[in-house]
């Protein structure tokens, strides 16, 4: 082939690239325009009309519809549609002017599935493997009543619980456990108390707040395919994301530890500055203290369901395996509470040896200014003029500050003296006996 032809068909590749790249930028253009034309149809249409719309469009249709709904009108058009229509579309929102967090979840395909409940007969459509519920309200705890036949506790009330009675089986079967999660923030950390109940195959926790271990479980279950089975695995996954959660805390313990010892073991350290690191040693001696209670609790929670009968032979083997995942952190927070007290008795060392330094510089100042008081107070007795008599009174007090002057300077000199001979006397016994 010539370089003629070779040229034009370079040419030629050349135009089609352009026609094709002309003709999507049409297409991308042409759909743009009629998005914002259905943007501005769907404006005008009221949340019933969409709804109905809704219903009769195909999945595609319907989630590009769904997604050209404004935000403010997502709620009202929610409340329209049918159950099935909610579960396709709507199952991760929730309205913006709600503070109580109700959340189902079904298997679908091994996947952990959220479903949207807005009213008492949605609740009674699904057949859930889990019902989540944060902060709920009497009416919500009278749902799950309702439909379910179960009795759920208010979480204002969980504190309040005995020790006695925090695992326990009803007369009907219902499995009733109150553990403690953990809730580490940069402000503060504290325990948060959770109650379960597990009747038949659906597991209900009630809660006070968020929590990190709840939001991971949900993460990992809508990921990974059959990463749950049954209401039982989600229970031990849920201890297992709390377990997983205090071993990152205390890693950051680790690191706040570390950078404190860098402070610790300077030379000098002002009392300011070890008042400050007393207040982060304190920090992380309570976080290490929470992180030791919340893994003991749930030790107690997984001992219970292992004597109670309730798990298969993978679940035990499951729940044997977060159990010596909490042995290994029962070594770390005993290694930490052994370093927070070698850092805190390190820098109240350093807050006593600044406090001795003080006490040696009025110490010599006292020495040095107590012959001076005895001087001067002979220089102001009367018997002073009398041993005076005859010298003008300007030479005999000129003296008297000279002699003053004198006996100050030989006070010094001797602290330093002796201050000088006592570090040479410890040099010397290091070096006739040296350390090992």
């Amino acid at each position: 082939m010539s370089n003629h032809d070779e040229t034009n068909n370079q040419e030629t590749v050349l135009n089609v690239r352009g026609v094709l790249a002309r003709h999507r930028l049409v297409e991308e253009l042409v759909r743009k325009q009629n998005l914002v034309e259905l943007q501005r149809l769907l404006d005008q249409l009221d949340a019933p009309a969409i709804a109905q719309m809704l219903e009769i469009f195909s999945l595609e249709d319907r989630q590009i519809v769904w997604n050209l709904i404004a935000e403010e009108r997502k709620e009202e058009v929610v409340g329209e549609m049918s159950y099935d229509i909610r579960v396709e579309l709507a199952a991760d929102f929730r309205p913006r002017n709600r503070n109580m967090v109700i959340r189902v979840f079904d298997l679908r395909d091994g996947l952990l599935r959220q479903i949207p409940i807005e009213t008492k007969a949605d609740l009674m459509h699904a057949k859930p493997i889990w019902i989540d519920l944060v902060m709920p309200e009497e009416e919500h705890l009278n749902w799950a009543k309702d439909v379910f036949d179960v009795d759920l506790p208010n979480p204002k009330e969980l504190t309040d619980l005995e020790t006695s009675a925090r695992f326990y089986v009803e007369d009907n079967g219902e499995v009733h456990l109150h553990s403690d999660f953990l809730l580490d923030r940069k402000d503060e950390s504290r325990n948060v108390a959770v109650a379960f109940v597990l009747k038949k195959d659906t597991l209900f926790s009630v809660r006070s707040e968020e929590l990190p271990a709840f939001r991971l479980q949900r993460l990992r279950a809508r990921a990974e395919s059959d990463y749950i089975s049954d209401s039982k695995d989600l229970l031990l996954d849920l201890y297992a994301a709390d377990v997983e959660y205090s071993a990152n805390a205390l890693e950051d313990i680790y690191t706040e530890l570390e950078s404190v010892g860098r402070q610790v073991f300077k030379s000098y350290m002002t009392d300011e500055g070890a008042a400050k690191i007393l207040a982060a040693i304190a920090e992380e001696e309570d976080l290490n203290g929470r992180i030791r209670r919340n893994v003991l609790d749930t030790r107690r929670a997984l001992s219970f369901l292992m004597r109670g009968k309730f798990l298969s032979e993978i679940q035990h083997e499951d729940v044997r395996e977060i159990l010596r995942d909490i042995e290994s952190l029962d070594g770390h927070t005993s290694f930490l509470f052994n370093k927070i007290n070698f850092q805190m008795e390190a820098t109240v060392g350093f807050i006593n040896v600044n406090q001795n330094k003080d006490i040696k510089r009025l110490t010599v100042i006292s020495l040095v200014f107590m012959p001076l008081n005895v001087i001067a107070g002979i220089g102001g007795m009367s018997e002073f003029s009398m041993m005076t008599e005859g010298i003008p009174w300007q030479m005999a007090y000129s003296g008297l500050l000279a002699g003053l002057a004198l006996v100050s300077w030989l006070m010094f000199v001797s602290v330093q003296f002796f201050e000088r001979h006592k570090i040479k006397r410890l040099s010397m016994e290091n070096r006739k006996f040296p350390s090992r």
